[in-house]
């Protein structure tokens, strides 16, 4: 029986505006070569060349393979051997949130125009990375998710970037009750970023927290703009939360939002809900990444 690999590739930004939507002022702007869209076709062109070497590589290698041709689509992991993403990080993140136990592994598609930080392969080196895959010769890391529960009903347990807790309107003040332990802290302030280690290169990092190392456990709490008009000192702002504790929310935002893993995810809170954030008993088995991976460093071959 051949290895079944489930493919998960996104859309680019000019495959979505230019060819299905025919946005003609960004045609426009494409035909004027502007600097603001100047990277989209390359881009675009890059990562279809990839789509073109994934799928040669994987016809060669004789596998099952079942393309889901959007990031956010639904897929079925059930008896997949590997699922691979080709795109950037928001694709691997995308695609992450349907796997359980099946390693993955991220094809940095445009790595001229893409960071890639979860990719542990890139266009032009795909042939032996999916043969060592498949015959799982490839150095695999556990990365730790997080778990989300509004009012006693789990949310998600695979939050692997991190989770934003917000007003609805960016200009907004955010008002909540945080717990952590038995520190109990009424708060203001622009909302607070929380996630595990793998999140903490990125948003956590931009609003003052620190870069975790990727096998860590911890997830780690960050408030944005914390409110305090008197100069009070507050205590929970850059909190680092081990793996058996949680964190406690109440929400005293009547219009509130909980952002999962980006923008695409986006749940409702209200005034008086109550969330609880802690690391999940599901990790994630990422394919080609080092635990000693830092920042701007790419990843040592397995």
């Amino acid at each position: 029986m051949s290895d079944r690999v489930i493919v998960v590739a996104k859309r680019t930004a000019y495959r979505l505006f230019v060819e299905e939507e025919q946005d003609e002022r960004i045609a426009r702007l494409l035909k004027k070569n502007d600097p603001t869209v100047r990277r989209m076709r390359r881009s675009h062109d890059e990562h279809e060349g990839t789509i073109d070497e994934v799928d040669r590589v994987l016809r060669k290698l004789g596998v099952d393979v079942v393309w889901v041709r959007r990031a956010h689509a639904p897929f079925d992991v059930d008896e997949a051997d590997l699922v691979v993403t080709v795109g950037g990080d928001g694709t691997l993140l995308a695609a992450s949130h349907r796997v359980g136990t099946t390693p993955i592994l991220g094809v940095n598609s445009a790595p001229s125009h893409s960071v890639g930080f979860f990719c542990g392969v890139k266009k032009g080196h795909v042939k032996s990375a999916m043969e060592d895959a498949l015959r799982g010769k490839m150095r695999a890391l556990q990365l730790s998710r997080m778990a989300v529960i509004r009012n006693g009903v789990p949310l998600s347990t695979r939050v692997l970037n991190d989770a934003l807790f917000c007003h609805r309107s960016p200009a907004a003040t955010t008002r909540y009750i945080l717990k952590l332990g038995k520190v109990v802290e009424e708060q203001k302030s622009s909302g607070f970023w929380i996630g595990p280690a793998a999140g903490s290169t990125a948003a956590q990092r931009s609003a003052g927290g620190k870069i975790l190392p990727l096998a860590s456990s911890d997830l780690q709490l960050v408030v944005r703009e914390p409110y305090t008009p008197e100069g009070e000192k507050l205590k929970l702002v850059r909190e680092l939360v081990s793996k058996n504790a949680e964190v406690f929310v109440r929400s005293k935002t009547r219009e509130g939002r909980l952002f999962i893993d980006g923008p695409h995810e986006s749940i409702e809170i209200e005034m008086g809900d109550r969330l609880v954030f802690r690391r999940s008993p599901e990790s994630l088995t990422v394919l080609g990444l080092s635990a000693r991976r830092r920042w701007g460093v790419a990843p040592t071959k397995a």
